[in-house]
């Protein structure tokens, strides 16, 4: 693809469960590799889902990590409090960022690898939520559709996610791209393009991609710094040297 040679490319879902980071290095012998982490706005603060919807995402100073390295048992939360599944959710997804963005300044110059992450919309009609109430999975949809702006269509997000790989523009390491508007405020319908615009979700085609602005709590180098130290002693990942 595209004139560089051929390209390889990783995507992954990284989760932060009961400690366990569920993630993977693989060395491909391609010209180009990509390493694409499909993110989600609910772990950054400066979004609607992320920060207008409680709970919103915090690590605190990884207290629960901390307590785990030191022999805790059945610690629930990165900051040592009482489990709360969304805060969880949205505290493993602000994990995921900035281990992106920490594998971009580790490993990116030496290896040529582009780290990356990526919203493509929310996809709120999937497998995903099979498990929620009947009612949930009605009406979410039609929320997402009709109040937020930020509702996509299977089908839409992986033609995004396939864009990561293909397109040019996301050669660029340690960028958090999006389409259709930053998801930081709920969208308006625009008439003359005959979609809603502004919310991130379905709607502009491949030139609506655009690099986002990750929230502060991503960005903040220290803590990312800590949480992936921290996050490599818990499980014992073994990460590769370079020149």
């Amino acid at each position: 693809m595209g004139g560089g040679g051929p390209r390889g490319f990783v995507v992954s879902r990284m989760g932060l469960e009961n400690w366990e980071i569920r993630s993977f290095w693989v060395w491909v012998s391609f010209n180009h590799v990509i390493y694409v982490q499909v993110g989600s706005i609910t772990g950054n603060t400066n979004t609607v889902g992320g920060g207008a919807v409680w709970p919103k995402a915090s690590l605190g100073d990884f207290e629960g990590m901390s307590q785990m390295i030191s022999g805790g048992q059945q610690i629930p939360m990165i900051d040592g409090k009482d489990f709360n599944g969304a805060k969880a959710y949205k505290d493993s997804k602000l994990c995921n960022m900035q281990t992106i963005l920490q594998l971009h300044e580790r490993y990116h110059k030496s290896t040529g690898i582009t780290f990356s992450t990526m919203y493509p919309g929310c996809i709120a009609e999937s497998q995903l939520f099979r498990e929620k109430r009947v009612w949930f999975r009605k009406f979410f949809p039609i929320f997402m559709k009709y109040v937020t702006g930020g509702y996509v269509s299977e089908p839409e997000a992986g033609e995004r996610l396939a864009q990561c790989v293909w397109d040019e523009r996301c050669k660029e390491s340690g960028k958090y791209w999006s389409w259709n508007g930053g998801a930081k405020s709920v969208g308006t319908y625009s008439g003359a393009k005959g979609y809603v615009t502004g919310a991130g979700g379905g709607g502009g085609g491949t030139e609506s991609l655009f690099s986002n602005d990750p929230s502060a709590e991503v960005q903040n180098a220290v803590k990312a710094t800590k949480m992936f130290e921290l996050s490599t002693e818990l499980t014992g990942a073994k990460w590769p040297t370079t020149a």
